[in-house]
């Protein structure tokens, strides 16, 4: 039988996978959870003494590997379990580790997800009804939350956005604010070899103590001032204003107010470059269109096409002035304060 003769898979059975995505996703979460990749990476260890050594119950986690190793995940023998290529990046240190990710998005996004029908039949935020209070509110009032969302970030710039500064230079400005800068990473790779610019590090109060430590360690300790506020009310005055997926947390009106603080604390002539995915045309599958669900779900927030982000610029005092694609899903939208 040729390629052109081969049965179509009817689309039933192209749906029931999607219907028990839940499944993959909780059972990889353990799995990342247990740090069973990690424990995994030196060899093959017994499920007995993996359970053991995890302190879960033996006949659970071995079904629940099992399951993972029809994924791919891990290797099954003999009483073994082996980790596989794509198990690693469930483990701990490595470069390409998502470890984080799948522990943040679980902890964080996933029953959120539950209320999804309240979203469309009301447009609020699935999070804020599931949990009583906004997303951001809810990760800061517990340290072990934001430890983890910095994890997170880190694991996603580091396995997934590696390399999307190589090749991009800001432009011309003294002081570079990276507003929301999380850990600093942005600014680590951006300041890196040019020794004539400053930066202002600023996030809210719980999130700087990290971001000091990372930029110490990166020697940028006397280049960078670490400075806690709030966007919405504020921003330190800058010639080069840095957001990283910050506007795509939020609103138009929101991000008007976040836009308007730095136009009021800058000289015209600013620039400001925008780290953010634009939507491209069409159905045409793209990262970005899980990230608009996302934020539908999670945030006020959305993705923006190049003419909704050139709409809110302007409308802010700036000009767009271009969109620069990076190796990544993601985009530098430059623009200039009028």
């Amino acid at each position: 039988m040729s390629d052109t003769d081969q049965v179509a898979v009817p689309p039933q059975l192209q749906m029931l996978p999607m219907l028990l995505g839940f499944e993959a996703s909780q059972a990889l979460y353990v799995a990342a959870k247990l740090d069973l990749a990690t424990i995994l990476s030196n060899g093959p260890v017994p499920i007995a003494r993996l359970a053991a050594e995890t302190k879960a119950d033996p006949d659970a986690l071995e079904r629940i590997i099992r399951f993972l190793a029809t994924i791919g995940v891990f290797r099954t023998e003999d009483g073994q379990v082996e980790v596989t290529e794509l198990g690693l990046t469930l483990a701990d240190g490595r470069p390409e580790s998502l470890r984080y990710a799948a522990i943040y998005w679980m902890e964080s996004h996933y029953t959120a997800f539950s209320d999804l029908l309240h979203t469309a039949l009301t447009g609020e935020p699935a999070f804020e009804r599931h949990y009583g209070r906004p997303f951001f509110d809810w990760i800061s009032a517990d340290p072990e939350r934001v430890e983890v969302q910095n994890r997170m970030c880190l694991n996603m710039n580091t396995a997934v956005r590696a390399g999307m500064f190589d090749g991009y230079r800001l432009p011309d400005g003294a002081v570079v604010a990276d507003l929301g800068g999380a850990d600093g990473a942005s600014l680590v790779h951006l300041l890196a070899g040019h020794p004539d610019r400053g930066g202002i590090l600023f996030d809210r109060a719980e999130v700087v103590g990290a971001a000091r430590a990372n930029l110490a360690e990166h020697g940028l300790a006397e280049r960078v001032r670490c400075v806690a506020g709030d966007f919405f009310e504020s921003v330190p005055a800058a010639d080069i204003y840095l957001l990283s997926y910050i506007l795509h947390d939020w609103d138009d009106r929101s991000c008007l107010r976040i836009l308007r603080n730095i136009a009021k604390a800058a000289d015209s002539g600013a620039r400001l470059v925008l780290v953010e995915a634009v939507l491209p045309p069409g159905d045409i599958p793209h990262p970005v269109r899980g990230m608009d669900l996302t934020m539908l779900a999670l945030v006020s927030g959305r993705e923006r096409n190049a003419d909704q982000f050139r709409e809110l610029l302007d409308a802010a005092g700036f000009t767009l002035d271009q969109v620069i694609p990076s190796s990544t899903s993601v985009n530098f939208v430059e623009a200039t304060l009028r």
